[in-house]
């Protein structure tokens, strides 16, 4: 980036500063938190640009000194030394980021191939998910569920949000869980101890804040019916729970888990728009060519991202070549190595664009 563009940005952090410094603008929370998202992703690239400038002058001043006084040319080396990695780290932060990465998400775990089995994982998957976002101190919320028989899932919606209003966000973390996750154990109903292989999917989508996407209230067919605990058993007494049925698209969202009938078709719709918002994306991301990464749409073991093998207890993400013997930590929360090797990856993928 040319010092033009620099000082433009550190233009804006000291604008978006001030902006946040006045009561006025904390009135509209909204607009607080967008404010301070956008200073929260300029605040590191503002360090790294005043220590490198900073860096700079005192090699200027070390070279000047070192022609009178031989021992700070010991200093100029050294500082000679960080210069370089100082415009790494500034090159990797002045990167263009995802607009969503401080945005919070809507989760969908779908069982596939496998019939019970299948159900089960996709169980597993949602406790995997609710106790990482517990670790981190996010709020988890399950907003629709289709019980299995055997007390798994056949499907599953979850919102996962941030308590904080962080530049990295659930979706800096998350986004790269969409796909298909195959496990390898023997199942529950497996009377033979035999190794089955079944699937579960993944889709994952950041919550809009604001309405992006406008939907035509005549597109929709809602439908209210009555909230159903495990085994169909009526848990409400009241036309609670909303089903919404976008015509064009054929999606269909209902939620249950809210207390009133008004809640639940807020809910609904926000989950609504958050899929119509990604299935806009994509498009404009075909149209464009965009080469950033699909999410699988169907549960079909062929196309998977990841495997859970419970023999071995080990998880392998297939997409970075990851592998780990750590699977019952896994599927107790504890994501992060496997996320941070997804991220490392995108990171050097991005910073090899740039270069190229």
């Amino acid at each position: 980036m040319d010092s033009t563009s620099l000082k433009g940005l550190l233009a804006e952090h000291a604008q978006l500063e001030e902006q946040l410094a006045d009561p006025a603008v904390h009135a509209d929370q909204a607009k607080a938190r967008k404010l301070g998202r956008r200073y929260a992703e300029l605040s590191p690239v503002v360090r790294a640009v005043r220590e490198l400038d900073q860096t700079r002058d005192d090699l200027a001043a070390a070279k000047e000194l070192a022609a009178e006084d031989s021992a700070f040319a010991e200093e100029a080396e050294e500082l000679a030394a960080k210069i370089p990695d100082l415009e790494s780290r500034l090159t990797e932060l002045l990167l263009p980021r995802d607009p969503y990465d401080g945005t919070d998400v809507v989760m969908e775990v779908k069982s596939g191939e496998g019939g019970e089995e299948s159900a089960l994982f996709a169980g597993d998957l949602l406790r995997m998910y609710l106790r990482y976002a517990e670790r981190h101190g996010w709020k988890a919320e399950v907003l629709d569920s289709t019980d299995s028989d055997l007390g798994g899932f056949k499907d599953v919606t979850l919102s996962i949000k941030s308590k904080t209003a962080d530049v990295d966000g659930v979706w800096s973390r998350l986004k790269f869980e969409g796909g298909v996750h195959r496990v390898q154990r023997v199942p529950a109903t497996e009377s033979q101890g035999r190794i089955h292989t079944s699937a579960a999917g993944v889709l994952i989508y950041p919550e809009p804040e604001e309405v992006e996407v406008e939907i035509d209230p005549n597109d929709l067919r809602i439908d209210v019916f009555r909230s159903s605990g495990p085994g169909g058993q009526s848990v409400n007494t009241t036309d609670s729970a909303v089903r919404i049925t976008h015509l064009p698209t054929g999606i269909v969202v209902s939620c249950q888990n809210e207390k009133s009938q008004i809640q639940n078709r807020a809910r609904a719709l926000q989950v609504l728009q958050a899929r119509l918002q990604a299935i806009a994306e994509e498009e404009a991301a075909a149209k464009a060519s965009d080469a950033r990464r699909s999410q699988v749409r169907t549960v079909d073991r062929s196309e998977r991202v990841r495997t859970y093998n419970f023999p071995e207890n080990r998880i392998s993400d297939h997409r970075v070549n990851y592998k780990a013997y750590n699977l019952d930590q896994v599927l107790d929360g504890d994501l992060d190595g496997v996320l941070d090797a997804l991220a490392t990856a995108d990171r050097e993928e991005r910073l090899a664009a740039q270069s190229g």
